[in-house]
């Protein structure tokens, strides 16, 4: 993988985007940066804090200056938040020094998922319904990816395995992965 690019996991909530993020930038000895996690180092609030004080609108904001600020690094992996792409400056910013590669799942698989933490994503409360209006509504977008993989029946290592072999060329995805 050319170390002057970066690997930008995008998708839905509950994809895997920061488990794979951080397999893969440990496989690749490469940097790895949530941006949920950064934002709340920023603000020194939880993202539900955010979102709760001051609305999505601030959310927003504070993760587009941030996108802005990571586009100029190399060599990294990044897992950004569900929306962070529908920001179509955010989207640029990422994709000039970036393969973006949408981490995909079935809504069932989703809400499997985070079924146990659904207070940590402000836009997962609501009904089945909301949350499938949501997910449909964002595939469109999200499917303009470099790459797509789906997460739903894979563990880490193979989700990150084909991750790597399909960003190297490789036909047999033997590359070794880095374990915990």
């Amino acid at each position: 993988m050319d170390p002057n690019k970066n690997i930008v996991l995008i998708g839905f909530m509950g994809t895997g985007k920061s488990t794979v993020g951080k397999r893969l930038a440990k496989s690749l000895d490469w940097k790895f940066v949530d941006t949920d996690v950064a934002i709340e180092e920023l603000t020194g609030l939880s993202v539900v804090e955010l979102f709760r004080l001051h609305g999505e609108t601030r959310f927003r904001s504070e993760e587009a200056l941030l996108v802005q600020r990571l586009s100029e690094q190399r060599g990294c992996v990044f897992a950004t938040g569900g929306g962070t792409v529908l920001n179509s400056e955010n989207w640029a910013f990422l994709a000039q020094h970036g393969v973006l590669v949408q981490l995909y799942a079935t809504v069932e698989t989703i809400l499997e998922r985070v079924g146990a933490r659904p207070n940590t994503r402000p836009l997962l409360k609501g009904s089945r319904e909301r949350i499938e209006a949501l997910w449909q509504a964002r595939q469109e977008i999200y499917a303009r990816a470099d790459m797509i993989v789906d997460t739903t029946d894979k563990d880490v290592d193979e989700v990150a395995g084909e991750i790597l072999s399909r960003l190297e060329g490789q036909e047999d995805g033997s590359r070794e992965l880095a374990k915990d």
